[in-house]
């Protein structure tokens, strides 16, 4: 389970740091229909190299801070791939 926040209507689409203990992800998407979900999904699905269909937002579907699902890795791998260590 990854703890997210995401700032919907960016200029782009990136992990941009930690926001309160959670992963900052800045998203092009506004937060409308579920596009940002759609797009926060893709992005997260590319960068760890896992289908879109092993990435889940669990809880916090209509909000900025969300819980997210990675099938097939660990927390902790997930951390690694998108370039943080354990410890955050």
């Amino acid at each position: 389970m990854v703890a997210v926040y995401a700032q919907p209507r960016a200029s782009r689409t990136a992990v941009t740091g930690l926001h309160d203990g959670r992963l900052k992800i800045a998203l092009r998407a506004p937060p409308v229909d579920g596009k940002a979900n759609e797009a926060l999904i893709q992005h997260l699905a590319e960068r760890l190299g896992v289908s879109k269909g092993d990435v889940s937002v669990v809880s916090g579907a209509t909000g900025r801070r969300k819980r997210v699902l990675v099938s097939q890795i660990t927390l902790e791998e997930a951390l690694l791939r998108l370039g943080f260590n354990e410890g955050g």
